[in-house]
């Protein structure tokens, strides 16, 4: 019995180290099937993704609030490519909290930047479908690209970039705020979130205070998505309909 256990946490083990790797820089794009052949142009497939689309082409600052899966993260990591590939700025910078869904990942082995990697593995997968794992590699080689946790933003100005802020709703007020004030020359931010889906204790998520203040400014877009623009598996759609 002693010898299956050990074997079975042995099998567990491996399995966490497979998924978090604890030499060297975490790798969210060692897989060949990311080289193949991109759609280079994104079209959007609703009302409310064209306007999301409008509005950054347009605004410096863009506020986007929407259920899971209206493609907000997607369509504003787009749109920061098209920029840096357009040379209108450059460089991308994409944040997001490192708050768990309801869960505690420090036990997690490695150092400070493995430990993160998790949180940070969706805007990788974003990149990758966008440019490919090679380029993208690249990229954040030369510094093109950086993606970070919010707690790394503080006391920085963003000029010349893209910066995406994603699950902002797991921000508190003066953490958005404090990300809001990094904005710099020649830059654009986008801020996405989905205020029903906050991790956050109840009322300490400051999104929908945010963009409730900043949509008094005309300089400043929100753009608020709905059920209809959920482009994921229909069952999404009707799933959150109930929940």
């Amino acid at each position: 019995m002693g010898k299956r256990s050990a074997r079975q946490t042995a099998e567990a083990v491996a399995s966490v180290e497979e998924l978090f790797p604890v030499s060297g820089r975490f790798d969210a794009l060692d897989d060949e099937r990311r080289e193949q052949s991109y759609v280079r142009r994104v079209r959007p497939k609703s009302d409310g993704q064209r306007r999301l689309m409008e509005a950054i082409d347009r605004h410096a600052l863009v506020v986007a609030l929407g259920p899971a899966g209206t493609g907000k993260t997607y369509l504003a990591i787009t749109k920061a490519v098209e920029a840096l590939e357009a040379g209108t700025v450059e460089r991308i910078v994409l944040t997001r909290p490192a708050v768990g869904a309801g869960e505690e990942l420090g036990y997690l082995p490695g150092n400070v930047e493995d430990k993160l990697a998790p949180y940070l593995r969706p805007l990788y997968d974003a990149l990758a479908e966008r440019l490919g794992g090679k380029r993208l590699k690249k990229l954040l080689f030369e510094g093109a690209i950086e993606i970070a946790p919010v707690a790394f933003m503080r006391g920085r100005t963003l000029n010349n970039a893209f910066v995406v802020i994603d699950e902002a709703q797991n921000c508190t007020y003066m953490q958005i705020k404090m990300l809001l004030t990094r904005l710099g020359w020649h830059s654009t931010m986008v801020v996405n979130g989905d205020p029903d889906q906050s991790d956050l204790l109840l009322g300490l998520s400051g999104l929908s205070d945010i963009a409730e203040r900043l949509s008094t400014l005309e300089s400043i877009a929100v753009v608020r998505l709905g059920d209809a623009d959920i482009v994921r598996h229909p069952l999404v759609g009707e799933m959150l309909g109930v929940l």
